[in-house]
């Protein structure tokens, strides 16, 4: 079975694995020779250039498994017959400290102290803190539970949001609420906090809008840890420049964010180049999913992570 995976570590991972033939593809460059014979593709961390071209050449193809938790670039072009398993688990650690770190970073206000460090200036004041604020997480999946449970200790209150109204085990073992996401109205002027976990979906392009941010209280802190179309950045930029609101944003619309873009210079803002995922522990993960995803699909056992809908 010939497997086309990003990089030489997820090939050594799955060498012994009988019966496997494993090559190199970082999706950069045109395709090379034997795509006409893949079975399984893993795809780059980047989406690949040419993603129906690419599927288009595999006519063997029967499964995509991804290194990321969305699947945006790929579930529109899926050939029939091929299934498409993402990566949920695998950053949950990396981007749950990114976000504690990056709610830190802005409310305590590292990245000025930083800046004032530099030109030697002491720069003495009172700054914002974590503790006893509220947190509303938006999008409460896997990444979601892992941020509640590094947040225990700061003596915050979390809120929790997702699609539909649940109950789900808490870091405990409580039980636990889940709000639906039409409840986000009374929510939102609740926070000090928000962060941005959910997919990146038709239905959630351009939901953190001018209605979204307006509701907001003034001082609030939006993360978004998410993707970068989730939110309107003529939006956000305009509360940015008001004064009234604060961001650390690890994801942006467009992405890469191009020099001399006004996100770059807008106050009370901390950008990441999509980076809170980018750990040896996602790494780790990735290849040990990777490799059991592989044994399971050679064994003709059930896989997991499976898309099905629209995510």
């Amino acid at each position: 079975m010939m497997i086309w995976v990003p990089s030489g570590d997820i090939a050594a991972a799955l060498a012994d694995l009988p019966g496997v033939r494993c090559a190199v593809y970082d999706g950069r460059t045109p395709l090379p020779p034997g795509a006409e014979d893949v079975e399984v593709l893993v795809p780059p961390l980047l989406p690949l250039n040419d993603v129906p071209g690419t599927f288009a050449a595999m006519p063997k193809l029967r499964l995509v498994q991804t290194v990321t938790a969305g699947v945006e670039p790929y579930l529109p072009h899926l050939p029939e017959g091929v299934v498409l398993c993402n990566a949920r688990g695998v950053h949950d650690a990396g981007t749950a400290e990114w976000a504690v770190g990056a709610m830190l970073a802005v409310l305590r206000e590292f990245p000025g102290f930083a800046l004032a460090q530099r030109s030697g200036e002491w720069t003495y004041h009172h700054t914002g803190v974590l503790a006893d604020s509220t947190v509303l997480i938006v999008g409460y999946g896997s990444i979601g539970a892992a941020l509640e449970r590094r947040l225990a200790g700061f003596e915050v209150d979390v809120v929790r949001v997702a699609r539909a109204r649940r109950e789900v085990e808490g870091p405990e073992g409580e039980p636990v609420l889940v709000h639906g996401e039409d409840e986000l109205p009374d929510l939102l002027p609740r926070a000090d906090v928000v962060v941005l976990l959910m997919p990146a979906t038709p239905a959630t392009a351009g939901m953190v809008d001018a209605a979204f941010l307006a509701r907001m209280r003034d001082g609030a802190l939006l993360v978004n840890a998410a993707r970068g179309t989730v939110v309107d950045t003529a939006a956000l930029l305009a509360e940015l420049e008001s004064g009234r609101l604060l961001a650390a944003l690890d994801v942006t619309e467009p992405e890469p964010l191009p020099r001399g873009h006004p996100l770059w210079s807008a106050p009370g803002v901390f950008i990441t180049p999509h980076v809170a995922g980018s750990t040896p522990a996602s790494g780790r993960r990735v290849r040990k999913l990777i490799r059991a995803q592989v044994a399971r699909h050679l064994a003709g056992e059930p896989l997991v992570n499976v898309i099905t809908g629209t995510y």
